[in-house]
């Protein structure tokens, strides 16, 4: 996170003289998908670019035709100072307002929706969740033996959660969950309890979940959504709704939550090319639950893949996922789009 900001400078970076958003890594201009619904990114990182300026992306998504992004802060990470986190993201919001209105000086506009008038712009609709994602469980208990993990660390997290959680931004709490692939280093005790806390939390604040779940690399095992069911279903499912972020398993792994009713984010690994079991997950969703998503920095879609990923390429992954739909023919590509606004808009904006 930084203060020091040019408008030129954001600008210039914004607008390419060729017209378009995206270009590839040799610098050839890639082609937008037509959505023929609002766009929703329904979690995005804005606070982990490396490359990217936030107030550029968001703006840049805002072109693209996104109108809704969810924003996790987690009180262990990228948010301890709760108070701070906020303001940042009000700063950058701000800016991308500026942003785009120096933009649409320039005869550069986002584009219009037809029948979404009533559609907020998205700097108006910028949201977040909050909660702390598995990683981070042992810090937010304040059971580990380091600086951010002892228990004044733990009591000051749980504090800034709480704080994220009365923002009027706020719309969820997450990402929470589990994580058992080759980056975690905790156990599965510490972990189920960071998530069964934050759960309860939800149901106690009548606020949707957004879920991390993460399995094993053998390819073999499923732990972290076989105990994440067996969570849901001691402590329950949020009245308010429960989103399984970034889904990269199949249609059978999938099936028991949706039994359960909770929506599925497809992101940009559905559009790599040997992710079928992905878009067979795609396909086979229940309209009513299909999600999109970016969850920027992280694994941004074809054609832009292994470039730092932003808000804006939610257009190639829901394009993906609506494409999926219609060729096994359970939806038109319109419904598609307008079943990702629509159910993101239930979830995530009903406060």
């Amino acid at each position: 996170m930084t203060d020091r900001w040019s408008l030129e400078e954001a600008l210039e970076s914004l607008l390419a003289d060729d017209g378009a958003l995206f270009h590839d890594k040799k610098g050839r201009p890639i082609e937008l998908p037509r959505a023929t619904a609002p766009l929703a990114d329904s979690h995005g990182h804005v606070t982990h670019f490396r490359k990217h300026d936030p107030a550029v992306a968001i703006a840049r998504a805002a072109l693209a035709g996104v109108r809704l992004l969810v924003v996790p802060l987690d009180p262990t990470e990228d948010a301890h100072d709760a108070p701070a986190a906020l303001a940042w993201l009000d700063r950058v919001v701000e800016q991308a307002a500026e942003l785009l209105e120096a933009a649409g000086n320039r005869g550069v506009t986002a584009p219009p929706c037809e029948g979404y008038d009533h559609v907020p712009a998205l700097v108006d609709n910028v949201r977040i969740v909050a909660g702390t994602h598995p990683y981070g469980a042992e810090a937010y208990l304040g059971r580990g033996k380091t600086e951010r993990s002892n228990a004044s660390f733990g009591d000051a997290s749980r504090q800034a959660l709480e704080a994220l959680l009365d923002s009027p931004r706020c719309v969820g709490v997450g990402e929470i969950g589990l994580d058992f692939g080759p980056y975690s280093e905790l156990g599965q005790e510490v972990q189920v309890d960071a998530f069964v806390e934050q759960l309860r939390i939800a149901h106690a604040r009548k606020l949707p979940v957004e879920l991390h779940l993460r399995d094993e690399e053998d390819g073999v095992h499923t732990t972290g959504h076989d105990l994440a069911l067996d969570v849901l279903r001691s402590v329950g499912v949020p009245e308010a709704g429960c989103d399984l972020h970034c889904y990269t398993s199949g249609p059978d792994v999938m099936e028991p939550f949706v039994e359960l009713g909770c929506h599925v984010a497809f992101g940009g690994a559905a559009t790599f090319a040997r992710s079928e079991d992905i878009r067979a997950a795609a396909a086979a969703c229940p309209e009513h639950l299909l999600l999109s998503e970016t969850d920027s920095p992280y694994m941004a879609p074809v054609p832009l893949r292994g470039m730092e990923c932003e808000p804006a390429m939610v257009a190639f992954s829901a394009a993906c996922v609506a494409q999926v739909r219609e060729e096994v023919g359970v939806a038109t590509r319109a419904q598609t789009y307008r079943a990702l606004w629509d159910n993101a808009n239930q979830l995530l904006c009903r406060r």
